[in-house]
């Protein structure tokens, strides 16, 4: 799955990377977490960056609450569930992040650590997006797709985050394309694309938000 993700970056690096134009400051953030608002590039506008509630509120919602609980999306079976089967089809997103977080488990411990691209550039994840309203007041939600853990993320977790590397991807994933051809797209990105590294467990509160989370933290020493 993917629970936690972050967003530090300048706008001059997103303009750069995915060709389109930024024209407020961004609003940062180091500790993205569930119903908490994120960047995307959505199909019907790919040429601007926009703000989304992250956790997928369906357009059929009778309250548009944001509970959370639908911040992730399987690729394997997001063609036929009712929240995502209508959005996989028309209301395809990228969430454009520069990290996102995993935890190993010790015990009863948390361990968190930060996932990115070993060569720094900036995190294009697969979305989906609904627009919920009750004609006085809209909301924008997305859900993040998931699919199986590629050689350095499933040593953490069995899923991860569907990344689009290349433009090209990126571009088709936006485009009028049929179903068959979205739900092929989502397969795990390629080995030895990603660098992780343990972080503090302040990462666990998402009160919590400061460039402290992005700082490695060394693991203990082995007796063996």
């Amino acid at each position: 799955m993917c629970g936690r993700f972050s967003l530090a970056t300048s706008k001059e690096k997103i303009q750069e990377q995915f060709g389109i134009s930024v024209a407020e400051e961004l609003e940062l953030s180091f500790n993205i977490a569930p119903t908490h608002s994120a960047y995307v590039i959505t199909n019907d506008h790919p040429e601007k960056l926009q703000r989304f509630a992250w956790g997928m509120i369906p357009y059929w919602s009778n309250d548009g609450k944001n509970s959370g609980k639908l911040i992730n999306a399987r690729g394997e079976s997001i063609s036929s569930k009712p929240s995502f089967r209508m959005p996989i089809r028309q209301k395809r997103c990228l969430v454009v992040a520069d990290s996102f977080y995993e935890w190993r488990r010790e015990g009863q411990n948390k361990i968190p650590y930060r996932i990115k691209a070993k060569d720094d550039r900036l995190l294009a994840l697969a979305g989906v997006w609904d627009v919920w309203t009750d004609g006085n007041s809209t909301i924008n939600s997305f859900s993040i797709i998931t699919t199986t853990a590629n050689e350095e993320v499933s040593d953490l977790h069995l899923r991860m985050p569907v990344i689009f590397e290349e433009q090209e991807q990126q571009q088709k994933w936006l485009d009028k394309i049929p179903l068959n051809s979205a739900l092929d797209m989502l397969q795990p990105l390629a080995n030895q694309k990603l660098d992780l590294y343990r972080i503090s467990d302040a990462l666990n509160s998402p009160s919590n938000n400061s460039i402290d989370l992005h700082q490695r933290v060394p693991e203990p020493p082995t007796l063996f």
